[in-house]
């Protein structure tokens, strides 16, 4: 299963003469032309209106006559008197583009675009530049394929992607320093001095990684779900996931009405693993997107894929000890619609090919299959599909420093979830302890990228505002409350 984030500088002269323009209106911003658009992404029912442009630039930075590629850019605009430094939202996966990102987290942005623009770069390999994403034979990328999900299969996805991309794309060239160097060709671009980052999950590495290469184009960073530079990724999936689902499980045994409705989730779970290991189960369900009634095998790897994508977000983790205690009763509709739903909607998101590109450059070298993992929900698999698929994937080259925590003198904020299932609070404290200056929240029993949730909105603009991350009264995060597990199909208890 494989479930699983250059032109010569100008002067500002353009964004303060245009300050005033009409979003309707076509307009430059330092070198590049942009163009009134919607951001819409699929599967969303969110949209904001931005400007949209492209920057092209040699996809091999060593051959800069060769092959070129358009970096799809969308700009959104200040609602007031623009600063000179922009807000860059760095997206996650890897392999998720920053403008189909944007607009579910557009709330997040709001007291920022007060004062400042917010730049959106499709990073290379995703959206619309130049995106790397294959299908299977059944339509599907290689993150909903569960019908083979053996080792053979998930290296002949891989070798079959990088057939069909060859002719557009030397993937070896879509590695985070790449994605680097495209932002600083951007920033150069637009024509700032400086511009202010906010990383969510794998674009926190990509924002160190800009940092230790361009620290004094640097202004701000806001690392939010934090991947160290030293961590291997993938490494430690399997136990972080193990452990955030035990405090999952823990608050379903504090609540009485949670544990007399459903028992132990962690026993139901491990009940329902062992029968679908030992053999798929027939269900008949709901699509939950065409409302279509279907019958498909129920696999281990569709409850899998559930139990990891719930454990993101809190308020629909709530809902595994009622899914849990269903589909070990014989009901299993309800996993299996959520996992088709979960499934599609994260392989659409992700580009499996760039992603590859990533990992098989950046962390493959480092991987390795721990015994231990044995026993957790992800067992193994992650690390084995990952080392087979780099074992025919192209390596690009990663800098020598790539894997240094970053010491510069740029002012930091660092935000975690308490329950975060893939990038853990320790993972924050670790970045902090190197980063000069560097503040870390934690946001009790938060989940994964947690910009977006209560007051912190508001914490993030002030922080970009005064670059005193010591100074932020963060005290208005204590009002935060734990999300009660369900206790029936009505949800909680009052």
């Amino acid at each position: 299963m494989h479930t699983h984030h250059i032109l010569p500088t100008v002067g500002l002269l353009a964004i303060g003469l245009l300050a005033g323009a009409s979003a309707t209106q076509a307009r430059n911003y330092g070198a590049i032309e942009f163009a009134p658009c919607t951001l819409a992404p699929e599967f969303s029912t969110q949209s904001v209106e931005a400007q949209c442009g492209v920057l092209r630039v040699p996809e091999d930075r060593a051959a800069p006559d060769g092959r070129s590629i358009e970096l799809a850019i969308a700009w959104v605009p200040t609602e007031g008197e623009p600063s000179a430094d922009p807000v860059f939202m760095l997206a996650g996966g890897p392999g998720q583009s920053a403008r189909d990102s944007y607009p579910n987290a557009a709330p997040a942005f709001r007291d920022i675009l007060r004062h400042r623009d917010v730049i959106l770069v499709d990073q290379r390999g995703t959206g619309g530049s130049n995106a790397l994403g294959c299908k299977d034979e059944a339509g599907e990328n290689a993150f909903t394929a569960a019908d083979d999900d053996s080792l053979d299969g998930a290296t002949r996805f891989a070798r079959e992607c990088l057939a069909a991309l060859g002719a557009r794309a030397d993937v070896r060239h879509y590695t985070t320093g790449d994605a680097v160097a495209d932002l600083e060709a951007v920033r150069q671009a637009l024509g700032v001095a400086t511009i202010n980052l906010i990383g969510i999950s794998y674009g926190t590495r990509v924002a160190q990684q800009y940092v230790l290469h361009h620290p004094a184009q640097t202004r701000s960073v806001i690392l939010d779900g934090v991947v160290p530079n030293t961590l291997v990724l993938g490494s430690e999936h399997a136990k972080n996931l193990d452990a955030a689902l035990a405090l999952q499980y823990a608050r379903c045994a504090e609540a009485e009405a949670c544990r007399t409705a459903f028992g132990d989730p962690r026993q139901n779970f491990r009940t329902l693993a062992a029968e679908l290991r030992a053999a798929p189960r027939t269900v008949a369900y709901r699509d939950a997107v065409s409302g279509e009634w279907r019958e498909e095998q129920l696999t281990y790897g569709h409850l899998a894929a559930v139990m990891r994508l719930y454990s993101y977000a809190p308020t629909v983790a709530a809902m595994l000890p009622l899914t849990l205690h269903e589909a070990v009763n014989g009901r299993g509709d309800t996993l299996m619609a959520q996992a088709h739903m979960l499934m599609g909607e994260i392989g659409d998101q992700i580009q499996h090919g760039m992603q590859l590109s990533v990992m098989c450059a950046e962390d493959a070298p480092g991987l390795k299959p721990d015994p231990a993992d044995a026993d957790t929900v992800l067992g193994t698999e992650f690390v084995d599909y990952s080392l087979a698929q780099c074992g025919v994937w192209p390596r690009g080259s990663v800098a020598e420093d790539f894997a240094t925590p970053v010491t510069a003198d740029v002012p930091v904020l660092l935000l975690s979830g308490e329950f975060d299932p893939v990038t853990p609070p320790r993972y924050g404290d670790n970045v902090a302890q190197a980063w000069p200056g560097a503040r870390h929240l934690v946001l009790k029993g938060q989940g994964h990228n947690v910009i977006g949730v209560g007051c912190t909105p508001k914490l993030a603009a002030r922080f970009i505002d005064t670059l005193d991350a010591a100074e932020l009264d963060a005290t208005c995060l204590d009002s935060l409350n734990y999300t009660p597990p369900f206790a029936g199909h009505y949800g909680w208890e009052p």
